[in-house]
């Protein structure tokens, strides 16, 4: 049975679930194409202001199906450049998704699994999950975007512990390092991924868009290129409704109203 993506709404938060319990959650096709699907359809509801994105049961995912790339073995290579494409495309939609996206993580968060994590904003994990990238255990290199991620964001060492090595890192280690938000207790990381999301959906979704584009934008910039961002993001969100709000309510002493 394919793997799929369940769509459910807390608020103004879409909860987009990783359905494929016989293999852990391991991804495919199918579900790159819906988490695809799911975010183009939320972008433009202004009654989703954040997504959460979990996995069924107990663990958060396995990755990729080695039985479905076993037999991918046996077709022409174009046949996994594509699956691969399906991946990519997906994180790059998360990457470049105009919403806060928190990933709430349960159990184990293997290869691709592990990489879908980092691709979020925020991740909130269980205290008893497991992060590993298992592509050389089973002679295989990265996908998904996690050598850019953590060369990025660890020490060169431990990068390389993490993506040769094949080594587990706990949750806690994670967040010591700043890839990990917010420990929960175990079964409790979606409770808090939505208590987050709450937060950040009384603030102005225009102000988190061009926060977010600046983030991504800042480490192929140059400082002067950076600059000017900033200033032009800065001037159309003081002239945004949502500026005005803010303002005015920082000064009456009261909650804002964003829209």
């Amino acid at each position: 049975m394919a793997g799929a993506i369940k769509s459910t709404s807390e608020g103004q938060t879409l909860i987009l679930t990783i359905s494929n319990p016989e293999f852990k959650n391991a991804l495919g096709p199918d579900i790159y194409a819906a988490g695809i699907e799911a975010l183009n359809a939320a972008e433009n509801n202004p009654d989703v202001r954040s997504v959460v994105i979990t996995g069924e049961g107990t663990v958060f995912c396995a990755g990729g199906n080695l039985q479905r790339l076993q037999a991918n073995r046996r077709e022409a290579p174009e046949v996994q450049a594509q699956s691969i494409e399906g991946l990519h495309n997906w994180i790059d939609s998360i990457r470049t998704y105009p919403k806060p996206v928190i990933a709430a993580v349960e159990g184990a968060a293997a290869g691709a699994g592990f990489s879908l994590a980092l691709a979020c904003d925020f991740v909130v994990a269980a205290s008893n999950a497991v992060f590993v990238m298992s592509y050389s255990t089973v002679g295989l290199s990265p996908d998904g975007g996690g050598s850019w991620s953590l060369a990025r964001a660890l020490p060169r060492a431990l990068a390389s512990e993490l993506l040769m090595g094949g080594e587990r890192i706990s949750a806690q280690r994670l967040h010591d390092f700043g890839l990990v938000n917010r420990v929960a207790s175990t079964g409790d990381a979606l409770n808090e991924a939505l208590r987050m999301a709450g937060q950040l959906d009384a603030r102005a979704p225009n102000a988190l868009a061009s926060i977010k584009e600046l983030i991504n934008e800042a480490s192929a910039n140059t400082l002067g290129q950076q600059l000017a961002s900033e200033r032009d993001h800065f001037v159309r969100n003081l002239h945004h409704s949502n500026g005005g709000e803010g303002i005015a309510a920082f000064l009456e002493k009261r909650t804002p109203q964003y829209r």
